[in-house]
């Protein structure tokens, strides 16, 4: 067991020498007063650890036997790990002078805040949001998710337009700090998931039990992205369209579940028709497999519903950071392309 009475950041790295040591260094640099900085190897093949031991002997090594991904990878590393505090930080980020003390600061004049980020900026141009988080998640009743500064494709330029701290919805997985305790209490990640949207399931779980998560600008972090799967790559598309059918079934409320997923499999058939008109055969048929995977393994999550729902106050509903309008329709049909163009957050 490792233990500390400070932050925990945890970097879980799959073959990820080339990035660590671009990456690290900044993180050794501006972590070492608030926190303890731990590499959980997850079963990498490259020389991921030889270069660790050599080239950051301040970094904890922890090392897991097999690939378990995203999700379980962190679950099988924290569970080794005894910290108030642990910040799961992508191995693809670079972070800034002092980030750490203000989420410190707020998460600890802040009891009924399970979970915090900081502001997520791109790596490749550091003007820009970055698409995995920018200022704080949202998401729609349909289950799609966008951001303060980034809505679908459309990314924004950050001209300090959201400075200020903000409820949100859902955290980036790209740099998420979260109390041990309410990690421990809300199961951590869904490794069924593999990777792609556990975050966010993780963060609707907390909402639903009451405990509030923000977004905190003041501290800044750049984020490379798409370190693991391209944007348009097929197995991507299958992850997001899947793991978002089984995060709506774990979570959504009662009175929601039927009408929100008929409309999803009506939408779903849109985005495979997008895919199937542009001759982009691999992505038409990942959203089929993700269907067909949904409904056939969604028995399994039928349990996580139940205690999902139990535990929840009001069966889930009033939540704001989960707005009633369709993302989709102040998008495509109202052109609304920005965060702070949205008709209301409601």
């Amino acid at each position: 067991m490792i233990s500390t009475d400070k932050i925990a950041v945890v970097i879980l790295n799959w073959n990820g020498c080339e990035m660590m040591r671009q990456f690290l260094p900044s993180v050794v640099a501006h972590s070492a007063d608030e926190g303890l900085v731990i590499v959980a190897d997850n079963g990498s093949t490259d020389d991921s650890l030889t270069m660790l031991a050599q080239g950051f002997p301040s970094v904890v090594s922890l090392k897991l036997n097999e690939n378990f991904g995203f999700a379980e990878g962190y679950n099988q590393a924290l569970k080794q790990i005894d910290a108030p505090y642990y910040l799961l930080l992508n191995s693809d980020v670079e972070v800034t002078e002092g980030w750490l003390r203000p989420l410190l600061n707020y998460m600890e004049s802040h009891p009924e805040v399970a979970a915090c980020m900081p502001k997520l900026l791109s790596q490749r141009n550091k003007e820009s949001f970055e698409y995995a988080g920018a200022a704080g998640g949202f998401i729609d009743r349909y289950g799609y998710p966008y951001c303060r500064g980034r809505i679908f494709a459309d990314v924004e330029t950050d001209n300090g337009q959201y400075e200020s701290i903000c409820p949100v919805f859902w955290a980036t997985g790209a740099a998420l700090m979260i109390r041990q305790t309410d990690w421990k209490n809300s199961g951590g990640l869904d490794k069924r998931f593999f990777a792609h949207m556990e975050e966010i399931d993780l963060c609707w779980r907390l909402r639903a039990r009451g405990r509030q998560i923000v977004c905190i600008p003041e501290s800044i972090a750049y984020h490379v992205g798409g370190g693991t799967l391209d944007a348009g790559n097929p197995r991507k598309t299958f992850l997001n369209f899947r793991n978002n059918l089984f995060m709506l079934y774990k979570n959504l409320p009662t009175d929601e579940l039927g009408p929100v997923m008929r409309w999803r499999a009506l939408l779903d058939g849109v985005a495979a028709l997008k895919f199937l008109l542009a001759f982009d055969w691999a992505n038409f048929k990942a959203v089929l497999r993700a269907r067909r995977e949904y409904h056939k393994a969604r028995s399994q999550f039928k349990a996580d519903r139940e205690h999902n729902l139990r535990l929840a106050v009001a069966d889930g509903k009033h939540i704001p950071e989960r707005t009633q309008q369709s993302i989709l329709w102040q998008y495509y049909a109202k052109g609304k392309k920005h965060f702070s163009q949205l008709d209301k957050i409601s």
